[in-house]
Order: structure tokens, then C-alpha cells, then sequence
């Protein structure tokens, strides 16, 4: 009883985990795409807003992949322990 305990809240720690790396990602990517928009007429390395702005789009794939690997890391444990 208490192994299944344990395996549900590791799951639901899981689960929560990637959410919040989901939502993290998603805002990351909105905030790079609203900064290359609003200075895309001075595309050059200069425009350090532009620069920001791909460093947030290039950062939210890396951030929704991590959450994606620590969720798998955790079924993958979640489902051992049964």
C-alpha cells in the first residue's frame, strides 16, 4: 500500500514538474517572439532586443525538452517501483 502511495505522488510531483516546464517554455517563446517582432526592421547583431529575443525561442525548446526528459524520467521510475 504505501509503494503504490509513493509511486502516485512521485507521479503527480511528475506530472506538475512538466507542467510547469510546459507553461515556462510556452512563455519563454511568446516573450522571444514579441521581442523579434518589435525590432525586426533592425535585423543586425547590434539590436541586442532582436538577440534576446531568439536567445528566449532557442531557450524554450531547451526548456520544453528538459520537461519532457524529467517526465519520462519519472513514469519510467513510477513505473518500476510496481
Amino acid at each position: 500500500m504505501t509503494t503504490k502511495t509513493t509511486a502516485i505522488q512521485t507521479e503527480r510531483e511528475g506530472k506538475s514538474l512538466f507542467l510547469a516546464m510546459k507553461i515556462g517554455a510556452w512563455a519563454a517563446l511568446c516573450i522571444g517572439l514579441v521581442l523579434c517582432l518589435v525590432n525586426v526592421h533592425d535585423f543586425s547583431d547590434n539590436n541586442a532586443s532582436l538577440m534576446s529575443g531568439i536567445g528566449f525561442m532557442v531557450g524554450s525548446v531547451f526548456i520544453y525538452t528538459i520537461g519532457t526528459a524529467m517526465n519520462l524520467v519519472h513514469k519510467r521510475n513510477s513505473g518500476s517501483e510496481n
